[in-house]
């Protein structure tokens, strides 16, 4: 029985660092725009290692300042690391404040490294007859380790492996683990510029030393070493003693291990409360509760949890207990409780009780059961992604979490249709609340079976995106994020991607239940999560008021599509070709040679080497020289190749994306285009727009806006209406920031450039030239996006200087403007969101970056984003108050497209008169503003004829 005690020394940095780049593809922001991945990821390893391994003494410790020892040595010690980022200068106060409160100590030391400072405690502490676990994954730390130290390293994928001698020698081919000095040395290390001898890796590094066994003894014996090799080392042998010094971890810091400091003590449970409530750490929140309260302290003589382990497996050693407390009541941690954020729960993990319903009796009692429900998830299977052609495979439900079921459907399309129908009642009754993740699609599913989904909506993906815009949105991410659970992979179902993957018919009933029950399990526990988040984010009433009414509405609209003329684009296709053959022979005949044009490498060697066009081309990071649209475009006026260029790529673009392409999306079944609106993708609020993108047809070129004359009414009875709001952004602007000479000009009618241009150009609005129009025009738009001097000049013909001074006179002819953009930045800065009219928040979590580039975006945004959003609120309103009256009205005229701020409907041409009263109403009664809404109207045979 042993009853040595064990001290755990924590390398802050490397497991900070390590969490914060555990969430990097799905940071943790939170409702102040914080990034607190750093701190939650080391927050759940100190835990985690807290709760695994109960040590008897714990500290965690930093650099500070970096080691003034080995830079005086070594100029260039670690002198070619990236900055440290943002979100971990920001975690480190959090941090220290949260050791605090738990009443760990925080051991550093300034001028050295906490390398130093764990090799310097691991020493003393040894000496004292402690068992010392270094808590770090850094390699480095390999040459500390004795009978009595040991490295404990978080691996890949959860949980930890400890290293003693034998595991050191093994892994890098020594006898001692103080050859690991000699390793480091000798092959150097890129991290902390180390430059260990020139030509050695790690295989030579390893060689080496199990013929000579230390630097100094390979330095001694070049002679016997060959060619280059030879030559290098010899060249280099005070560059190896120096990477040596370099990569020794000091053991004679003045710090001091004190083990009555050290003790592991109750934390200030209400404090750590406190400052985890500050950052919005919920299950966080939980998890140290839970490893803190499971359990009273154990006395001085309470040493039943003593048991005899094998020295290097520190999970199951057990202390002697001073001062050391019972976290799991004496007992094994249950399954649950050992889980970590890094160790996530499964399906085999987790206890779950999901059944199929058989066919017959079995359906009907189900759907008894069901119809007593006040709130059901349920969660479409079916064959495809596409809902337009996707056939029903199952369907799940789920009222109680842990608990579902799943209900097969056959291939046959009338026996499929006769089991929804015995579904009907459910998804039909206005009762029922209906739960589900990206329920347009279910919605889009089920209307094929004529079955409509009526009463209560909650749509977690929705509602994920009003609380945290800036994740993604995705279930597997959710559950992970939220519910410390990874869902059944579809891939582990039917395979990749590619001629052998399965149809969803072709799995096995047990597995489809398993998968499919789970999702609408999981779903059902991320809405409980869910409807508390809205709440406290205070964005309820948008999801309740505009989110969810407006799914119903794109449902509508995607399965409606638009006609296509697949014959005016093959011509269009045609002309276009000869455009391009056209700009081809000009590019070529400016070059005087024939090259790939679409060739950034090519473009760039004939227009900055054979060319010249400018003295000092930028380049890229490849070293190949760079011609972006961005750097292409400033050149474009000087130079005529360079526009010639631009048009081509222009055309090409727009041949390929859409000329080419839209044809090949008219679906079979319907023979129209059906694009899918995305409400979970653009942080402002705006849709996107999918498979085929309507959003982005180019329409400042004559070929791109020809791209709208394809599309056209359903048939000869109908006509295409667009109605579009006029500068919308515009109003929105001089009404939030109460500009009164910008109000005036609206409220007047007056052409808003043209007013502006009269005002800071000073000459009658009767007398403002077209070009002095322009100039307001595009300096009324930039202000929006944070124009600056340089960049109104690189748009119009305005110098620099003479940019810079019609920006100043803008800003002092509408002062109230300036007076609002920076009272939204300061609002930013001191809440981290700003937000729209109707209170869609933008998270700014760089709003008080150190760095000026990231700072001064997150600060356009800041201005940007409340005109954009509340821009997107204002036409999701008015999409939703036309839906109803065209259904409440029974009206044959179906709304069809969103792009921007227009709307494009196939109107029924008895029903126009009426309609395109009642669309320009709705449309400029969406808000009140104090500035009118103005909404332009126009009808066509075709998009581009009505827009």
């Amino acid at each position: 029985m042993s009853d040595q005690k064990r001290l755990f020394l924590v390398d802050a940095y490397a497991l900070i660092f390590r969490g914060y780049y555990a969430f990097i593809k799905n940071p943790r922001i939170n409702s102040k725009g914080e990034d607190t991945s750093a701190i939650m990821g080391f927050m759940n390893s100190l835990l985690d290692v807290i709760k695994r391994e109960r040590p008897d003494h714990l500290a965690v410790c930093f650099d500070k300042g970096g080691s003034v020892d080995r830079v005086e040595m070594f100029e260039a010690y670690k002198a070619n690391r990236d900055e440290t980022p943002e979100g971990i200068k920001t975690a480190i106060p959090h941090i220290c404040n949260i050791l605090e409160a738990m009443h760990i100590p925080i051991m550093v030391k300034e001028g050295y490294e906490a390398d130093d400072v764990i090799g310097t405690l691991s020493r003393q502490a040894e000496k004292e007859g402690y068992k010392t676990y270094m808590v770090t994954p850094d390699k480095d730390f390999a040459q500390l380790v004795t009978e009595n130290i040991f490295m404990y390293r978080p691996v890949f994928g959860g949980g930890y492996e400890t290293w003693g001698i034998p595991e050191v020698q093994k892994k890098f081919e020594v006898t001692d683990p103080m050859q690991v000095i000699d390793f480091l040395g000798m092959m150097g290390d890129s991290s902390d510029n180390i430059p260990g001898l020139p030509g050695v890796g790690e295989k030579t590094a390893k060689k080496f030393l199990a013929a000579y066994g230390s630097m100094e003894n390979l330095l001694a014996n070049t002679h016997e070493l060959k060619g280059k090799m030879k030559e290098k080392i010899e060249a280099n042998k005070e560059l190896g003693l120096l990477s040596k010094q370099l990569a020794t971890i000091m053991l004679d810091v003045p710090v001091t291990f004190n083990a009555k400091d050290f003790e592991l003590d109750h934390p200030d449970v209400e404090k750590v409360k406190e400052i985890f409530q500050e950052l919005e750490f919920r299950r966080l929140t939980d998890n140290f509760l839970k490893t803190f309260t499971s359990g009273e302290p154990a006395t001085q003589t309470d040493t039943t949890q003593n048991q005899e382990a094998p020295k290097t497996t520190p999970k199951e050693e057990k202390s002697a207990g001073a001062g050391q407390f019972s976290l799991f009541g004496g007992a094994e941690p249950s399954a649950t409780e050992a889980v970590s954020e890094f160790t996530r729960k499964t399906a085999e993990t987790t206890s779950h009780f999901y059944q199929s319903v058989a066919s017959g009796m079995a359906t009907k009692l189900f759907v008894k059961n069901l119809m007593s429900q006040t709130s059901v998830c349920f969660d479409t299977e079916t064959t495809g992604l596409n809902p337009l052609t996707a056939e029903l495979v199952g369907i799940a439900f789920s009222w109680e979490p842990g608990k579902g079921f799943y209900v097969p459907f056959p291939e046959d399309r009338n026996e499929a249709q006769e089991l929804i129908e015995i579904f009907r009642p459910f998804f039909e009754d206005e009762n029922i609340e209906k739960i589900g993740q990206n329920l347009k699609y279910d919605i889009k599913v089920l209307a094929k079976y004529n079955i409509e989904v009526k009463g209560k909506l909650f749509d977690t993906m929705l509602a994920h995106y009003l609380i945290n815009p800036d994740m993604r949105h995705n279930m597997d991410v959710l559950a992970e994020t939220y519910l410390n659970y990874t869902p059944i992979s579809i891939t582990e179902l039917i395979g990749k991607k590619g001629k052998n993957q399965l149809s969803m018919r072709e799995v096995p009933l047990e597995k489809q239940t398993e998968y499919a029950v789970e999702d609408a399990d999981i779903t059902l526990q991320l809405k409980e999560h869910f409807e508390k988040e809205l709440g406290e984010a205070n964005t309820q009433k948008l999801f309740d008021e505009i989110e969810i009414p407006l799914l119903r509405v794109l449902a509508a609209m995607e399965l409606e599509g638009i006609n296509l003329d697949k014959d005016f684009l093959n011509s269009l296709s045609e002309a276009l070709n000869d455009d391009i053959q056209n700009l081809e022979k000009s590019i070529y005949e400016a070059a005087g040679e024939e090259f790939n044009i679409a060739s950034p490498k090519q473009l760039g060697i004939v227009l900055f080497e054979k060319m010249k066009l400018v003295d000092k081309p930028k380049k890229t990071k490849t070293g190949q020289y760079a011609t972006g649209e961005d750097i292409l475009s400033y050149l474009a006026k000087d130079h005529a190749i360079i526009q010639q260029i631009l048009d081509y790529r222009g055309l090409s673009k727009l041949k390929s994306t859409y000329v080419d392409a839209l044809p090949l999306q008219v679906e079979e079944i319907t023979g129209r285009v059906h694009t899918d609106y995305m409400q979970t993708v653009a942080a402002t609020g705006r849709l996107s727009s999918n498979n085929p993108n309507l959003q982005n047809i180019p329409i400042r070129t004559e070929r791109g806006r020809q791209v709208r004359k394809a599309f056209v009414p359903r048939n000869e009875e109908y006509i295409l209406l667009a109605a579009d709001y006029s500068q919308i952004e515009l109003r929105i602007i001089a009404a939030l920031s109460e500009e009164e000479n910008m109000i005036e000009a609206f409220k007047n009618g007056e052409d808003i450039h043209a007013s502006t241009a009269s005002r800071v150009f000073n000459v009658p609005l009767a007398e403002v030239t077209r070009e002095q129009r322009s100039n307001a025009k595009t300096v009324n738009f930039g202000i929006i996006y944070g124009v600056s001097a340089f960049g109104l000049s690189n748009q119009t013909d305005l110098s620099r200087g003479e940019a810079k001074d019609l920006i100043d006179t803008y800003y002092e002819t509408y002062p109230k403007l300036k007076a609002y953009m920076s009272k939204q930045v300061d609002f930013a800065r001191d809440h981290g969101y700003v937000q729209t009219v109707l209170g869609r928040r933008r998270y700014l979590k760089d709003i008080n970056s150190r760095n000026a580039v990231v700072r001064g975006a997150a600060e356009r945004n800041a201005v940007n984003a409340p005109i954009q959003g509340s821009a997107a609120d204002i036409i999701k309103i008015a999409m939703i108050n036309i839906y109803n009256k065209l259904e409440a009205g029974n009206y044959k005229s179906k709304m069809l497209l969103q792009v921007h701020d227009e709307l494009v409907f196939d109107i029924y041409k008895p029903e126009l008169e009426e309609l395109t009263t009642l669309i320009k109403t709705e449309m400029e009664n969406a808000y009140k503003l104090e500035v009118p809404l103005d909404v332009e109207v126009d009808t066509g045979l075709n998009w581009l004829e009505a827009h």
